[in-house]
């Protein structure tokens, strides 16, 4: 019984913060769409407290209700209330404060409509009549353009809004690698960590891209340990040619999947990798290699012809404020912290999904921090990993038979003996 209250008084801190968090927001923030995500979320954080509290008190109810409250009221309601907002006679401006959505939604439809025009999703920055900006860009690869084929195909409709089908594919990622790891308990806490925490909801209202990536790479986590190698290395490729951000997931797993299953699996693995890469890009790129080189791989590094606006106060950014003693400064810890992520990937490789996606999570976390250009959302990548390793975790647990899942002892105040068991 103590440690089931120990549980529900952190749960109570965890809906206590994301609440002052969303009502911060909803005051202080100068964009309209986090604004409006503030405004949903406050008030469903704050349910998902007095639902807290009440089972806290008197003992009765589920953990899950006060997840499932807060997701709905702070993610679905407000990414549907933006994309209807949107649609269909609002106008873009040059006035971020006013926007329904960040900027790389409506980049990625952009895409998709230039691939279906022209053979490629990026724009000839020659071709314009003014000196290149930032949202001239598309810093993605091509698979990040099929978010966009709604809105391409279907036309202007809120339901054809890029945040719709980023929301779904990552709904149907988790529940897919839940379904992988055979559909076992899942700890509330680490439900906190992938769906109730602020980053994942108001990433998935405002723009959505970075959850769906990092939600595909938890699938690719399941897949490498329970399924074929050859699929996990198909869908790290899918991944990368969405965003390179990725690409530290892929070799983790790649270390993984030798460590775990061989060097056979390996081959197979790294077979699909470059065989479902190859068929994603080089289409893309035999069509305009100058586009592709200047808005995939120079713009995100920041030489491209104009400047990324990634500029979160985080230690990286801030050393490099300092001129240009403090960049190098930053790229010099930035370059120790990976050598030293890599060293312990080789030496001690992930035997198990969940040290998979931890180690993943700290590699990224790392460098999040020490970039010298970043944004404080991209946290959303090491908060899920690490909720998504949790959740492995306690599966691991249960199939080894060392134990109950963390899902299974919560059962008490978590769910009945056959209640729902969440994606």
């Amino acid at each position: 019984m103590q440690r089931d209250t120990a549980r529900l008084r952190l749960d109570l801190v965890v809906y206590a913060v994301a609440a002052v968090f969303a009502l911060v927001t909803a005051f202080a923030s100068e964009f309209y769409g986090y604004r409006v995500w503030g405004n949903f979320a406050g008030p469903a954080y704050l349910a998902g407290l007095g639902l807290t509290a009440r089972v806290l008190l008197t003992g009765a109810g589920s953990r899950w209700t006060p997840v499932w409250v807060s997701a709905v009221g702070a993610t679905a309601a407000p990414l549907l209330y933006l994309a209807f907002r949107r649609a269909p006679s609002f106008t873009w401006g040059p006035w971020p404060w006013s926007f329904p959505a960040q900027p790389e939604v409506w980049v990625i439809e952009r895409s998709a409509r230039a691939l279906f025009a022209d053979g490629t999703p990026y724009l000839d920055l020659d071709s314009l009549a003014r000196a290149p900006h930032p949202d001239d860009y598309t810093p993605y690869g091509p698979s990040m353009t099929v978010f966009g084929f709604p809105r391409a195909i279907f036309g202007d409709h809120p339901l054809t809004d890029a945040r719709v089908a980023f929301l779904v594919v990552s709904v149907a990622a988790l529940a897919l690698a839940w379904r992988v790891l055979g559909k076992p308990a899942v700890p509330v806490r680490a439900a906190h960590l992938v769906v109730v925490s602020p980053l994942t909801a108001l990433t998935l209202a405002v723009a959505g891209d970075d959850v769906a990536v990092v939600a595909l790479t938890v699938l690719a986590g399941a897949l490498a340990y329970r399924a074929s190698p050859v699929w996990t290395g198909a869908l790290c490729a899918v991944l990368v040619t969405m965003k390179l951000t990725a690409l530290p997931a892929a070799a983790v797993l790649a270390v993984g999947v030798l460590a775990a299953r061989g060097s056979r699996a390996l081959a197979g693995f790294l077979a699909a990798l470059l065989g479902v890469g190859a068929l994603i890009v080089l289409p893309v790129l035999l069509v305009d290699p100058g586009a592709f080189v200047e808005h995939v791989l120079k713009f995100p590094v920041g030489l491209g012809r104009a400047s990324s606006p990634a500029s979160s106060p985080l230690p990286g950014h801030l050393l490099a404020g300092l001129g240009p003693l403090g960049h190098t400064a930053a790229m010099v810890l930035l370059g120790l912290a990976a050598t030293a992520v890599a060293a312990w990937v080789v030496l001690r490789p992930p035997r198990t999904a969940a040290e998979a996606m931890a180690r993943t999570a700290i590699g990224l976390g790392a460098a999040i921090v020490l970039a010298p250009a970043t944004r404080w959302g991209y946290l959303v990548y090491p908060v899920v990993l690490v909720g998504a390793a949790i959740a492995f975790a306690s599966a691991e647990r249960v199939q080894v038979g060392t134990g109950e899942s963390t899902g299974g002892t919560e059962s008490r105040v978590d769910d009945p003996p056959d209640g729902p068991r969440p994606a």
